[in-house]
C-alpha cells in the first residue's frame, strides 16, 4: 500500500504547482496568485517548461499516490474511487503473488477485502449493480461499465477476432459461433470447457505447443468476446464465464452509440486525467490507441482548453498537462507496485519519469534474468528506489523474496526499513505469516535484517476478516 502523510502545501484544483515550477521566480512572485484554484493574469504559452520532479509529482497525484489513506475500513466506494483515478485495471493470469488487478488498489489504499473488487466486477444485483466490466482496453482489463460503449469501434475492428488465427478457426468451424450462442441462451453463463461438454466437443488437445493451446471453442468464445457479442458476467478460479452481452451490460449502456472519433477523444481525455501529464505516446498507450487516432483527439482537447501543451525538462517530445491535474509540493509514502500497475505499465514512460529501467522477465530463461521472475518496483517518497522479486507461497504461509535490489544511490538503511514495512503489510494483506529474504541483490542483506526487526501486523487480518464478513452478508 502507499503509506502516506498529508501532502505538504498541496495546491488546489488546476496545475498551479506545475506553473510555479515552469515560470521564472520573478514572474511567479509578481503574477501568480493562488486563490480558489485560479491563476490571475498569467500568460502561459506552449513554450512553458515543467521540471521533471514536478512532472513526476503530477503523475503520482493523478494516479492517487498523493492522497492520504482512507481513515476507515475500505468499502466498495473506496475501491471505485481508485478506479476514478486509474480508469482501468489490467488483468493478467500470473498469480505468483496476487492477481494483477488486485495489487494496484492495495498499493494506493492498503489492505482491503478482494471480494469487494470481485463483487464490483463479477456480480450484479438490484442492490449492487455491476460497476466494472471486462474488455480489451490496456490489454485485457476491468473498466467502468459506463465506458463499454467507448470501445465499440474496437469491437468492429475485432469482428473476426483479435488475431488471424481466430479467423482461421472460425472458417474451419463455420457453425461454431452460432452453436456457442445457442448453448449460452439455453444454459446461461458458461466456461469454454462447459460449452464444449454441452456440444460434445470435449476432446484432448495436442501437447506439442507450450503456449495457451486453446481449443477451437475457446478461440471462438474469445473472438465473440472481442467483437462484443459475448461478455464476462463472472469468473471462477480466474476462468471466464461467457454470456451474451445483452445479459451483462445494462440496456441503457448497451443502447449508447458513440462514433469512433468521439469515443477516442473521450478515451484520450480519460488517459490524460489518469496521467496528469504525458506525451502523445503516453496517452496513446493507455488504451492501446494509434497515433492516427490520438493526434486529432489531442488537438481537439487543446482547442477546448482541457489540455495544455508544455515542455518537461529532459523530455524530447511535447507533453500535455490536464487542466485539472494537481502538482503537490511533495509526495511522501511507500508502495510496492506490481508489474501491471497503471503507473508503470508503459515502460518507456516509467523510464522517462523515474529514470527506472524495468522489464518483465517471466519469459526470460532463468539463467538470463537480471532481477527475477515477478518483480515489484518499490516507490518511496515519489521515487522508484528499488525492486524485489516476490513469490507468495500460500501453502506454507510465506512471502518469499528471492532477490532485493536498490537503485543507484538508494542502498540505504531507510530504504531497507521502509521496504520491510511494505512487505510486512503485503504479507498481512495476503494472509501470510512469514517473510523470507533470499541472497540475491545488493539490498538483500540489509532487507533481511530489517524484516527480522519489523513486527507482524495485528490489525490487517482483522480488518480483512471484517470486510469479508460484510461482503458475505450481501450475497
Amino acid at each position: 500500500m502507499y503509506r502516506t502523510s498529508a501532502v505538504a502545501g498541496r495546491i488546489g484544483p488546476g496545475p498551479l504547482g506545475a506553473l510555479r515550477e515552469r515560470l521564472p521566480a520573478a514572474v511567479t512572485g509578481a503574477w501568480l496568485s493562488v486563490g480558489h484554484g485560479m491563476v490571475s493574469s498569467v500568460p502561459i504559452t506552449p513554450a512553458g517548461t515543467m521540471t521533471l520532479a514536478a512532472a513526476r509529482r503530477t503523475a503520482l497525484a493523478a494516479q492517487g499516490f498523493a492522497a492520504a489513506r482512507p481513515s476507515g475500513q475500505p468499502n466498495r466506494r473506496t475501491i471505485l474511487r481508485v478506479l476514478e483515478r486509474t480508469r482501468l485495471l489490467q488483468l493478467d493470469s500470473v498469480s505468483a503473488v496476487v492477481r494483477a488487478h488486485y495489487a494496484p488498489i492495495f498499493s494506493r489504499i492498503g489492505g482491503y477485502d478482494r471480494d469487494l473488487l470481485d463483487e464490483a466486477a463479477w456480480s450484479d444485483t438490484t442492490r449492487r449493480p455491476r460497476a466494472l466490466v471486462e474488455y480489451w482496453a490496456h490489454e485485457a482489463a476491468l473498466l467502468p461499465v459506463r465506458d463499454w460503449p467507448l470501445m465499440r469501434w474496437r469491437m468492429v475492428q475485432y469482428r473476426h477476432g483479435r488475431w488471424n488465427g481466430m479467423r482461421q478457426v472460425a472458417e474451419r468451424n463455420p457453425g461454431l459461433a452460432e452453436d456457442i450462442l445457442g448453448v449460452l441462451a439455453e444454459f446461461g453463463p458458461s466456461t469454454a470447457g462447459e460449452i464444449e461438454r454441452h456440444l460434445e466437443l470435449d476432446r484432448p488437445r495436442a501437447k506439442d505447443n507450450w503456449g495457451w493451446n486453446y481449443s477451437d471453442t475457446k478461440v471462438v468464445c474469445e473472438a465473440l468476446f472481442a467483437s462484443g457479442d459475448l461478455s464476462v458476467p463472472t469468473r471462477a478460479g480466474f476462468q471466464r464465464h461467457y454470456d451474451a452481452t445483452d445479459r451483462v451490460i445494462p440496456a441503457e449502456v448497451l443502447a449508447r452509440r458513440v462514433d469512433e472519433a468521439d469515443a477516442v477523444r473521450e478515451l484520450v481525455r480519460r488517459a490524460a486525467s489518469a496521467h496528469g501529464i504525458g506525451t502523445e505516446t503516453d496517452l496513446r498507450d493507455y488504451y492501446r490507441l494509434t497515433r492516427r487516432q490520438t493526434e486529432p483527439a489531442i488537438a481537439d482537447l487543446l482547442d477546448s482548453g482541457e489540455l495544455e501543451q508544455v515542455g518537461v525538462e529532459g523530455w524530447d517530445k511535447p507533453a500535455y498537462l490536464h487542466t485539472e491535474a494537481r502538482t503537490p509540493r511533495s509526495v511522501t509514502g511507500a508502495a510496492l507496485l506490481c508489474p501491471f500497475d497503471p503507473l508503470i505499465f508503459f515502460r518507456a514512460r516509467t523510464e522517462r519519469l523515474f529514470d527506472f529501467h524495468f522489464r518483465i522477465e517471466i519469459y526470460t530463461p532463468e539463467h538470463k534474468r537480471v532481477h527475477g521472475y515477478y518483480v515489484f518496483p518499490f516507490l518511496l517518497d515519489g521515487e522508484l528506489v528499488g525492486r524485489v522479486d516476490l513469490r507468495a507461497e500460500r501453502a506454507t504461509g510465506r512471502l518469499l523474496v528471492p532477490g532485493a535490489f536498490a537503485e543507484p544511490g538508494h542502498r540505504t538503511s531507510r530504504v531497507a526499513t521502509e521496504l520491510a514495512r511494505s512487505l510486512r503489510e503485503m504479507a498481512d494483506w495476503l494472509g501470510l505469516d512469514t517473510i523470507e529474504v533470499g541472497e540475491r541483490g545488493d539490498l538483500a542483506t540489509a532487507l533481511g535484517k530489517a524484516v527480522k526487526a519489523t513486527p507482524i501486523g495485528l490489525d490487517a487480518p482483522a480488518k480483512i476478516a471484517a470486510a469479508r464478513a460484510s461482503v458475505s452478508a450481501l450475497k
